[in-house]
C-alpha cells in the first residue's frame, strides 16, 4: 500500500491554512472537472485524487489523524499497527456513513480506505437538514466540514489630528468581494440526482451570478469609531466587517489603518506633538507670558529671560492622549526668535542706543568662536 501525501496532491505546504487548503482545492477542482475535460481518463483520474485529498485534509479531525499517520509512517512503524490504530479511532468516531458519486468517480485509495475508513463521509448523504441537503455548487464536496472564512479586508482612512486627540466618527464607503451566495464561493453549480438516500454529483458549470469565480462585487458604507489616541499607522481590527459569507460568523474581518493628515501648525513626533514657536528678540531677551496654540485651544506660556532660539518647553501630557500601555504624549514648543522689521525713526533710534550700550559693556560678539576656529 502506497502512503498518498494529500498536501502534494492539492500543492500545498503542510503548514498551510484552511483557507489555503480550500483556494487550492477549488482551482484545481476546476480544472480537472469531468465537465471540463470530457474522455479525459487522466483528468477523471485527478479529480478523484482531489476530492479524496480535500477529504482529509480539509478537514479539521481528518487533518490531524493524517499529520500523525505521516509521522508514524516516517519513522517506520509497521502497516498492520498503523491500520489498527487508526481503525481503533476512526471506530470511536463513529465512522463509515454513506459515500457519494462525484461525477462517475467516488471510489478512493486502498490507503484512505485503509486509514480513513472506506469511501467517508459525504454532505449529501447526511439527509435532510444537514449541511449539504439542498447543495447547489462545489461547495458541496467540502464532505461536510465547516465552510472557510471569507477573505478579510484592507483599508486607510484619514483623519486629522484633532480626530486622533478628541477621538471620532468616520464614514467609509468600501468596495469588498463577498462570496457568491449563488455558488457558495464554489464559481460552480452541480447539477445532481437523488440515488437512494444520497444526492449524486453528475455535472457542473460556472455560476452564472459570479462567472466562475466565486465572488462578487459588493458596495457598502460602514459608521467607523475612530479611537482618541491613536498614532499614524495604527491598525483597527473591526470583526465581521471583512469579506461576507453565507453565515455571519464566517466573515471575514476589516483591518483599518489609521493615516493623520499632516498639519500646518503641530508635528507628530510618536506620541508627542511639536510647534515651532515664534516670539519677538525682545520677549526672548526680557521674558514674557505669550499665548500658544494646542490642539484643542490656546495657553498662556511663560517664556524665560534669555531665551534663545532653539529652546524647548514642554506641556507634559498635552500631546496625543493615552491609549492602552502607551502613555499619553507631551507638547513641545521650540522656540524660534525673530527681530522686528519696519522699524520707524523712534524704534530704529532705540535699537542703536541698545546696540551702542551692550557694546560700551564689552558684551562679546556673538560670532567670536566661529572666528577662532578659522
Amino acid at each position: 500500500m502506497e502512503f498518498r501525501d494529500y498536501y502534494k496532491v492539492l500543492g500545498v505546504d503542510r503548514k498551510a491554512s484552511d483557507a489555503q487548503i480550500k483556494s487550492a482545492y477549488r482551482k484545481l477542482a476546476r480544472k480537472f472537472h469531468p465537465d471540463v475535460n470530457p474522455n479525459n481518463k487522466d483528468a477523471e483520474l485527478k479529480f478523484k485524487e482531489l476530492n479524496e485529498a480535500y477529504q482529509v485534509i480539509g478537514d479539521a479531525d481528518k487533518r490531524k489523524k493524517y499529520d500523525e499517520l505521516g509521522a508514524d509512517w516516517e519513522h517506520g512503524v509497521s502497516q498492520e499497527e498503523m491500520m489498527r490504530r487508526y481503525a481503533r479511532q476512526q471506530s470511536a468516531a463513529g465512522g463509515g456513513g454513506a459515500g457519494a458519486d462525484f461525477g462517475g468517480g467516488g471510489d478512493f485509495s486502498d490507503f484512505f480506505s485503509q486509514f480513513f475508513g472506506g469511501s467517508g463521509r459525504s454532505g449529501f448523504g447526511r439527509g435532510a437538514g444537514g449541511r449539504g441537503s439542498a447543495p447547489r455548487g462545489f461547495s458541496n464536496f467540502e464532505f461536510g466540514t465547516e465552510p472557510a472564512r471569507a477573505p478579510d479586508l484592507r483599508a486607510e482612512v484619514g483623519v486629522t489630528l484633532a480626530d486622533a486627540v478628541r477621538g471620532a466618527r468616520r464614514r467609509l464607503d468600501l468596495v469588498a468581494e463577498d462570496e457568491c451566495v449563488t455558488c457558495g464561493g464554489s464559481g460552480m453549480i452541480a447539477r445532481e440526482e437523488k440515488q437512494g438516500k444520497a444526492r449524486v454529483i453528475r455535472s457542473a458549470e460556472p455560476c452564472p451570478t459570479c462567472g466562475g469565480r466565486g465572488v462578487v462585487a459588493a458596495r457598502r458604507t460602514l459608521e467607523v469609531t475612530i479611537p482618541a489616541g491613536v498614532t499614524d499607522g495604527t491598525q483597527l481590527r473591526l470583526k465581521g466587517q471583512g469579506g461576507r459569507a453565507p453565515r455571519p460568523d464566517q466573515n471575514g474581518d476589516l483591518f483599518l489603518t489609521i493615516r493623520i493628515e499632516p498639519n500646518p501648525v503641530f508635528a507628530l513626533a510618536g506620541r508627542d506633538l511639536r510647534v515651532s514657536l515664534p516670539v519677538w528678540d525682545y520677549e526672548a531677551a526680557l521674558g514674557a507670558e505669550i499665548t500658544a496654540p494646542t490642539v484643542d485651544g490656546r495657553v498662556s506660556l511663560k517664556i524665560p529671560a534669555g531665551s534663545q532660539t532653539g529652546r524647548v518647553m514642554r506641556l507634559r501630557g498635552r500631546g496625543l492622549p493615552a491609549r492602552g500601555k502607551e502613555p499619553a504624549g507631551d507638547l513641545l514648543y521650540e522656540l524660534k526668535v525673530l527681530a522686528p522689521t519696519d522699524l520707524n525713526a523712534k524704534e530704529r533710534a532705540l535699537m542703536q542706543d541698545l546696540a551702542n550700550s551692550l557694546k560700551d559693556r564689552g558684551i562679546a560678539d556673538p560670532r567670536a568662536d566661529l572666528m577662532a576656529s578659522k
